[in-house]
């Protein structure tokens, strides 16, 4: 493209490799772009930490300074929480041989690697006066630690590391003058000269400047981005020219190719015009696409002078560093034109025919193009909100756009009197968006060029996507082995089938894999499980269109059996707490009439149902309970005669307490019959369970771990908890617990 670019422009190709440059496919690529500095903080902290602890002293001095620069470094790059960098050190001999391709990644030779670093451990074992008996452990830290690497910025370039080197021959200073922009030796003579300046810390001054460098090179590296990024829409824009121009080309083609010679000359001052005006839209193009590239090539050049100021003293550093920061600020406040300069639509030309119309007249003339063909929905072709209509054409037919109506469908037949809505394409196909969800449409569609428009298509009917489902978080069962899931569908109309998807937690044992249960016709599905993990839940709705979004996540724990109380079947006397787990009567709610008979609500006694699980295994949970209040707990079928009395029916298993002047009475009821069982320590907490596989129910003093008794009961349908107050008081449930150990022998 760029040696088409330069002929038609008339540059040539001498000028135009010489004046502009093309980059590499690499310029864009955030992925290799400028690797300066990979770093390897994991294996830092841990080398430095094992250096500090044991490392000999090389001096009163070295000792304390030392291990405050190392961490000074260390919590200033944030190597102590980074664990996702790579395994490779650049040191400070290897940054200066490095060298940069002008426009792309740059490259390394772990070979070359090798030897660079054997060089620099020599170099300075030398410089620090141990020749070839090696480096000392604390000179070891402080070549590692001196070492930097950088974390990516805006994910694509990366911060660097000053190193702050020792400085053995000069006598460190302790100030800085913000006033006179330097730093202040300890000496008294210099300290007079700056009486009255505002000074600071000399730590405190270099972490200043390296933070307003930081963000300085920040907003340097993304506005490299953003050129960058406009750059590569700078190339987009150039192939659309070209292809709107070809489209252009033909369009007068089709117009002028049968026309006799008389018309030929029409269409060249056209094509000429139009190439004019192509020159003219590319030659801005061109232009603002070399204003890109030079600013580009001063950001690498700052990039560049920013890293080596990074190799010198940190008194050096101050310095340059202020004069780096006025030319940062001038050039971050230049603003980069990021308009584009020319636009790629071409105007459409007006072609003025009346000269020769009897010419016209002669030509054979292109016939109207016949009906399209519509083709039916394809699956997953559609959203929530949109949907892709398809169609074809016979291959003879000369067609320029065609014409896309459609309206939504009512009552599951085609609404005549429903609003229609009419689009223009120039494809065999079309995305409508802006749709209601799970919702048909009628679609059909004409064709036509400058003859005049084609009969309308065969009417086909597109639906869209469902919406997301709305899982009822209430009213989630479960237990170790399974979980029961209900949503609510949210649709108008019906869907075809549900899917639930899960996402187990990551646990030492597990690593979170994703499963899927497919093709649920209702809003309630049964789902096996792993014991004793936690699981994400994710419902959609599947139609003919294709599939919803996500519901909102909902939480299930396998760890014992979780429950909800049955609202419905509670007793007018009794109130259930918000959080659905407390049973409470109080003495001002009572009813002097009775109660109407309720297939759903107790009305003798004042009792309530849970919604346990339908999952033949053992399910187990405890109930607090009040040592001088009236109670029945138990199990009960789901049609358990709402007007007797917990237990005095076979179909209902029940501990029942009294309490009367001191003394508690323990009876365990089924069919109003109740064992000779005798209790000696009041239970405040008993748990329950229920054992489907040996048919047995038992109830145990969980507090001091005693068996009460145990019902061997034939169970042959499904069973839930219940619970009743005879008189004022309270009973908490604990559900959703791991069975105790002295539970698991019965």
């Amino acid at each position: 493209m760029e040696e088409d670019a330069g002929e038609e422009l008339g540059l040539g190709g001498s000028r135009a490799h010489t004046d502009f440059h093309f980059y590499h496919m690499d310029l864009y690529d955030s992925e290799d772009r400028l690797q300066l500095f990979p770093g390897e903080s994991g294996r830092i902290r841990s080398e430095i930490i094992q250096a500090e602890l044991t490392s000999e002293p090389r001096g009163a001095g070295d000792s304390k300074s030392l291990p405050k620069e190392v961490d000074d470094l260390v919590h200033l790059y944030g190597l102590e929480d980074d664990h996702e960098l790579g395994d490779e050190f650049v040191d400070e001999h290897r940054l200066g041989t490095l060298e940069y391709p002008p426009y792309g990644p740059r490259r390394r030779d772990p070979t070359r690697e090798q030897r660079d670093w054997a060089l620099s451990e020599a170099a300075e074992a030398e410089d620090l006066g141990y020749g070839g008996q090696g480096l000392p452990g604390q000179c070891q830290d402080l070549r590692e630690a001196y070492r930097y690497t950088h974390g990516r910025a805006s994910e694509e370039y990366e911060c660097y590391v000053i190193p702050e080197e020792e400085d053995e021959e000069e006598e460190p200073a302790d100030v800085f003058c913000a006033t006179c922009k330097t730093p202040v030796r300890t000496a008294e003579k210099d300290v007079e000269a700056h009486e009255g300046h505002e000074v600071m810390p000399l730590n405190k001054a270099l972490e200043s400047a390296k933070d307003e460098i930081h963000k300085n090179m920040c907003r340097l590296e993304q506005q490299i981005i953003e050129m960058e990024n406009f750059a590569s829409h700078l190339e987009e824009v150039f192939i659309t020219v070209e292809e709107n121009f070809g489209r252009q080309e033909q369009n007068f083609e089709s117009h002028y190719n049968e026309i006799l010679e008389t018309l030929a000359q029409k269409y060249e001052e056209k094509i000429q015009a139009l190439g004019e005006k192509k020159k003219e839209k590319l030659e801005a193009l061109y232009g603002q696409l070399v204003t890109c590239g030079e600013n580009l090539d001063t950001c690498r050049e700052l990039m560049e002078t920013i890293e080596d100021m990074c190799h010198q003293e940190k008194v050096q550093f101050l310095k340059d560093a202020v004069a780096m920061t006025d030319r940062l600020g001038k050039f971050l406040k230049t603003k980069t034109d990021v308009e584009l300069s020319a636009q790629p639509e071409f105007e459409d030309q007006t072609l003025d025919f009346s000269d020769v119309e009897q010419l016209m007249d002669s030509i054979n003339t292109v016939p109207a193009p016949s009906a399209p063909v519509i083709n039916p929905q394809a699956p997953n072709s559609a959203t929530g909100s949109s949907v892709r209509v398809c169609w074809s054409l016979y291959s003879d037919d000369t067609v320029e756009s065609y014409l896309l109506s459609y309206r939504p469908v009512r009552d599951s037949s085609p609404g005549k009197d429903q609003a229609e809505f009419t689009k223009t394409v120039k494809e065999t196909y079309c995305s409508v968006t802006n749709l209601e969800p799970n919702t048909q449409y009628e679609f059909w569609v004409v064709a036509q060029n400058r003859t005049g428009p084609s009969p309308s298509s065969e009417h086909a009917v597109y639906m869209t996507a469902p919406s997301p489902p709305t899982i009822k978080r209430e009213m989630i069962r479960s237990c170790e082995e399974a979980a029961l899931i209900c949503w609510e569908s949210g649709n108008l109309n019906p869907v075809d089938s549900y899917t639930v998807e899960l996402i187990q937690a990551e646990t030492p044992e597990a690593s979170g894999v994703t499963e899927s249960v497919i093709g649920i016709p209702t809003c309630e599905s049964l789902i096996q499980l792993q014991p004793r993990h936690s699981y994400t839940i994710y419902v959609r709705a599947l139609n003919v269109g294709g599939t919803s979004a996500r519901s909102e996540p909902a939480t299930v724990h396998t760890t014992g059996s979780y429950f909800q109380l049955n609202k419905d079947s509670c007793h007018p006397w009794l109130t259930i707490s918000e959080d659905g787990f407390t049973v409470v009567r109080s003495e001002k709610k009572t009813f002097r009439k009775e109660l109407p008979p309720s297939k759903t609500q107790f009305t003798r006694c004042a009792a309530v149902i849970g919604n346990l699980i339908p999952v033949r295994g053992r399910h187990y949970w405890e109930v607090e309970v009040d040592e001088r209040s009236d109670y029945t707990i138990g199990v009960a079928c789901e049609d358990v005669p709402k007007q007797e009395d917990l237990g005095a029916n076979c179909l209902s298993w029940c501990m029942r307490h009294t309490f009367a002047s001191t003394r508690h009475r323990y009876e365990f009821l089924h069919d109003r019959t109740t064992p000779d069982v005798r209790i000696t320590v009041a239970p405040k907490k008993i748990g329950i369970l229920l054992d489907y596989e040996n048919s047995k129910l038992s109830f145990f003093n969980v507090d001091i771990a005693q068996h009460l008794y145990t019902f061997n009961c034939q169970l042959h349908q499904f069973v839930h908890p219940c619970f009743s107050l005879e008189k004022s008081g309270s009973l908490k449930i604990r559900n959703g617990i791991s069975m105790p150990k002295h539970a698991t022998f019965f």
